[in-house]
């Protein structure tokens, strides 16, 4: 697989990452679970969410994971194009390895963002519900 070719998917998925960020502000680390609101005070409430949004942000976004995801699947589909044998493509299968590469590590990496400020704010004391 030439390096253009691994540049071009790994703009796309980037593109698609930032595009799909400018569409909700509610992804990563900017994530708002719901909450039971009873008796909770929202003034410590919005200060412990700032506080769990850090830690998450401390952790791979949608956009790194993407770019990891890519690089991994390219490189996983190169190689199995090459086992395989001269049937297939060395570049095309590595251009889809690297697509499914991304879109999976980088659904990951928002989980993660989102598991990690859910568990803090459930640390806290709220009874997080989504």
């Amino acid at each position: 697989m030439s390096s253009k070719t691994l540049t071009r998917g790994i703009a796309l998925v980037l593109t698609v990452t930032a595009l799909a960020g400018c569409a909700t502000n509610q992804m990563g680390a900017n994530y708002r679970p719901i909450i039971d609101t009873r008796g909770v005070d929202f003034n410590r409430f919005e200060a412990d969410l700032r506080d769990c949004q850090q830690y998450a942000n401390q952790t791979a976004g949608a956009g790194e994971g993407a770019v990891a995801g890519a690089a991994a699947g390219a490189a996983l589909g190169a190689v199995l194009a090459a086992a395989a044998g001269s049937r297939y493509s060395r570049t095309k299968t590595a251009r889809v390895g690297a697509v499914g590469g991304a879109v999976g590590a980088a659904a990951e990496a928002e989980n993660n963002q989102r598991t990690i400020i859910r568990r803090c704010l459930s640390g806290r004391g709220y009874s997080v519900l989504q």
